[in-house]
C-alpha cells in the first residue's frame, strides 16, 4: 500500500539558514502524528513541503504518492484540508457564509456546511459577523473550513491555540472521529502535556532535524529518564522502606510519612518487588512516567542531539 505521506531525506535551506535537515517521515492513513518541537525546529517548514507550496532543497516529498508541489500539485491539495496558526478571515462575513466560500473553492457541496459548523460548536453563532467572534471560536472557524469536503489528510498547525478546556476536547474527539474514518491528522504544536493520550506517533524536530519518532512507550525507551514514585507509608518508617530499595532509587523528597524516589526504568520492577514485601508500611504508591515535554528536554540536550 502507499503511504499516504513520505518524506525522504528531505532539506530545506534559505541561503545558509538550514530549515530542515535530512528528515525522513513516513506517515500513514488512520493514524494521528504530532510534529513537536520549539519555535524554528521546522514544523511548519514541513507542513508547507507537503502543502507544496515550497520545494525542498534536496531529497523527495510524496502525498498520496505524487509531489504536492509537482503537475499534480492541485489535485493532491484538493484531498487536504490545512488549518494555520494563525488564521485571518474577513470579519464582515457570518460563519455561514465563510464556510460557503471556502466550499465554493473546493467544489464541496454547501449543504455539509452546517453539520461541519456543529461538529466544531459554532451551530448559534453561525449567522453572526467573523468580526463578532472571539479567538477561540475564530480558531474553530478555520477548523472547520479544513474539514470542507472530508479530506482525507488534515494538516492542523496549533489547532487548539486560544481554546478553552472544553473547545480542545471537541477539537480532539474530532481529530479521532477522523482518524477513525481512515483520515491522516498530522498536528504540529507546543502543547506537549495534552497530547500525549491524543495522537499515535509522535515526531520531534530539533534544529531542523529528525531527532526521533515513534509512539510515547517507543520514546521512553530510546531516552531512559528515571521513573518517579510517590510513596505514602506509616508514620516513621520511611527509612525501612529507603534501606529496602536504596540499591535502585534515589531520593527526591522525604518527611515522616511520605517518600519521593527517581528510580531507572531498568529496575523499575525490582523497586515494585522489594516494596511488595513492604505492604503492611506502605499506604500508596502513585508512580509518574516521564511525559513528552521531559523526554523531549532530554533528547535535546547538548549529549541528546
Amino acid at each position: 500500500m502507499t503511504p499516504t505521506i513520505t518524506l525522504e531525506n528531505v532539506s530545506r535551506r534559505y541561503g545558509r539558514l538550514s530549515a530542515l535537515d535530512e528528515v525522513c517521515l513516513r506517515a500513514d492513513a488512520g493514524e494521528t502524528v504530532a510534529l513537536v518541537g520549539h519555535n524554528g525546529a521546522g514544523k511548519t517548514t514541513l507542513m508547507k513541503l507537503i502543502l507544496g507550496l515550497i520545494r525542498p532543497t534536496a531529497g523527495t516529498v510524496r502525498v498520496l504518492g505524487e509531489d504536492p508541489a509537482g503537475r499534480h500539485g492541485a489535485r493532491v491539495r484538493k484531498r487536504l484540508g490545512f488549518l494555520p496558526e494563525s488564521v485571518a478571515f474577513h470579519a464582515a462575513m457570518t460563519g455561514t457564509e465563510l464556510l460557503a466560500f471556502y466550499a465554493r473553492l473546493k467544489n464541496a457541496p454547501l449543504k455539509a456546511n452546517r453539520e461541519i459548523l456543529h461538529r466544531v460548536g459554532l451551530t448559534e453563532a453561525a449567522d453572526r459577523r467573523v468580526g463578532t467572534y472571539s479567538k477561540g471560536m475564530r480558531q474553530r472557524l478555520g477548523l472547520a473550513q479544513a474539514l470542507i469536503g472530508e479530506p482525507g489528510i488534515l494538516l492542523l498547525d496549533e489547532p487548539t491555540s486560544g481554546l478553552d478546556p472544553d473547545s480542545r476536547r471537541q477539537v480532539y474527539e474530532t481529530i479521532a472521529e477522523l482518524r477513525g474514518r481512515g483520515a491522516l491528522v498530522l498536528l504540529s504544536t507546543h502543547a506537549l502535556t495534552e497530547i500525549e493520550r491524543e495522537v499515535d506517533r509522535v515526531a520531534m524536530l530539533y534544529r531542523g532535524r529528525l531527532i526521533a519518532a515513534g509512539d510515547v512507550a517507543t520514546l521512553r525507551r530510546r531516552a531512559p529518564i528515571p521513573v518517579r514514585l510517590r510513596l505514602t507509608v506509616r508514620h516513621c518508617t520511611t527509612q525501612r522502606v529507603l534501606d529496602a530499595v536504596s540499591a535502585w532509587a534515589t531520593v527526591l523528597a522525604r518527611d515522616p510519612e511520605h517518600l519521593d524516589l527517581a528510580v531507572d526504568p531498568a529496575h523499575r520492577a525490582d523497586v515494585i518487588h522489594a516494596l511488595d514485601a513492604l505492604r503492611e508500611v506502605i499506604e500508596d504508591v502513585e508512580i509518574e512516567s516521564p511525559g513528552l515535554e521531559a523526554l523531549y528536554r532530554h533528547l535535546t540536550r547538548g549529549d541528546g542531539s
